[in-house]
């Protein structure tokens, strides 16, 4: 146990790096950040190989990569590619209103084509229709908590914990038992965030900020629109990844996934492979079939899904201890109640990824022998406690920038486009002064 929280040492090292190093040295942080991802998982698989041999600490790194971050940066990069070229113009200029609008937008888009999907195609049109604003770093932390978070709860299509569930027995669209804490959750923080915007608005409009438009009116046209069926295609790659396991054709007759060994245990799978080429394949014919002169007026650079990808290959890394404690200890934590769940699986997903998260604490709710509840693979769950396990691993993402990848994309995109954003740990004030409060009404109104 102890040797354990030993090795939890380079993850909390290297979230302390993303949290300070931007603050204090930001300069060089920027150029190096790939040296303090590779010191940090280094510093974890060193002592690891020498604790449980080299083959282990292999066989630990290559199942992380192959099996969790090869898909996931693929899916972010696709998801990045295709709404790059995707682009929003016209007259329609960012207040309160029309920011609200945005932002419920986005929230009802993300069960649909997913949080990432959501925030990516989205982010940018908002980020335009407010290039005019002084005060709206505010926007963007809002847009993290609704369309990056929680909009993603009502199918598995929204949030990988989601289709870890559905893989396991939930059905398809049992999320949408989730809308009630959606509709809720929505309701709140736009009703917040109108009133803050409001007053921000009308600080601008006194300094003599004025939005850039040639004419008046509300004409919005949208460029590279056929890039939605490059998204579709994205979407349905990641409904195949979480079907075609169970289907007999790809399975061995042990029932493991059938797919390409790579080394010991860990096995690249084919419905993997097939969902990471119908992914790339999307990004290439996205690319393909739109003029460079979207993606201009989108200002697409590749630099914020660099970032993601090289700090997040650490965090994946560095992060395999604090798992491995979770994976081991989690049904004798004593949680048994909703409430429990929901702030337990809430907390850990705020810091750990909360795909491997919510497994946990469903298998831990499916181990406790209830008799009354869904049927899944791993035992009966009481609705109201799969419930509070999927709003905890969905909803709580948003309270740190690593809580979902979509939280750090979004932050550089408006980082790259000059919204000043606040800090990690400024974030987390963010988050500790609206969306906590917002919890705990989930939990008296939904959980007790």
């Amino acid at each position: 146990m102890n040797r354990e929280l030993l090795l939890c040492i380079p993850f909390a090292g290297l979230l302390l790096c993303i949290a300070v190093l931007p603050l204090v040295k930001g300069e060089w942080w920027e150029k190096n950040q790939p040296l303090a991802v590779g010191f940090w998982s280094l510093l974890f698989i060193v002592p690891f190989a020498v604790l449980y041999g080299s083959g282990m600490a292999l066989e630990t790194v290559l199942e992380c990569l192959i099996g969790d971050y090869l898909t996931f940066i693929v899916l972010l990069f696709g998801l990045f590619c295709v709404s790059g070229n995707i682009a929003m113009e016209g007259d329609l200029a960012g207040s309160p209103r029309v920011n609200v609008g945005l932002l419920l937008l986005g929230t009802l888009l993300s069960s649909w084509i997913g949080t990432t999907g959501a925030s990516m195609l989205m982010v940018r049109p908002v980020i335009k229709m407010n290039s005019w604003r002084k005060r709206k770093s505010h926007i963007m932390v809002f847009f993290i908590f609704l369309v990056s978070n929680i909009g993603g709860c009502l199918t598995p299509i929204g949030d990988p914990p989601l289709l870890m569930g559905f893989m396991r027995g939930v059905p398809f669209f049992w999320s949408l038992h989730l809308l009630p804490m959606l509709l809720f959750n929505a309701a709140v923080l736009l009703f917040v965030f109108y009133w803050l915007d409001r007053r921000a608005y009308r600080k601008d409009i006194a300094e003599g900020c004025k939005p850039d438009i040639s004419k008046p009116g509300t004409e919005v046209k949208i460029l590279g629109l056929h890039n939605l069926v490059f998204l579709v295609m994205i979407v349905a790659a990641v409904i195949l990844s979480g079907t075609l396991p169970g289907m007999e054709a790809f399975q061995t007759a042990e029932g493991h996934v059938r797919g390409i060994p790579v080394y010991g245990e860990v096995t690249l799978t084919f419905p993997a492979l097939i969902e990471i080429v119908i992914i790339l394949l999307a990004a290439f014919l996205s690319f393909k079939t739109t003029g460079q002169e979207v993606r201009r007026k989108n200002h697409f650079t590749w630099g914020a899904i660099k970032e993601v990808a090289v700090l997040f290959v650490g965090i994946f890394i560095t992060m395999q201890p604090a798992l491995m404690l979770l994976k081991a200890n989690g049904a004798s934590l004593g949680i048994t109640e909703p409430w429990q769940m929901f702030w337990a699986t809430g907390a850990l997903s705020s810091f750990l990824d909360n795909t491997p998260t919510y497994l946990v604490f469903l298998t831990t709710a499916g181990s406790l022998g209830f008799s009354q509840g869904l049927a899944t693979t791993l035992g009966t769950v009481p609705v109201v406690i799969l419930e509070a396990v999927s709003c905890g691993a969905v909803f709580m993402g948003a309270n740190t920038y690593i809580g979902n990848a979509p939280n750090f994309m979004v932050k550089a995109i408006s980082d790259e486009n000059g919204i000043r954003m606040p800090s990690f740990f400024g974030y987390i004030l963010w988050s500790l002064a609206f969306l906590v409060p917002v919890f705990v009404l989930d939990m008296l109104v939904f959980f007790l």
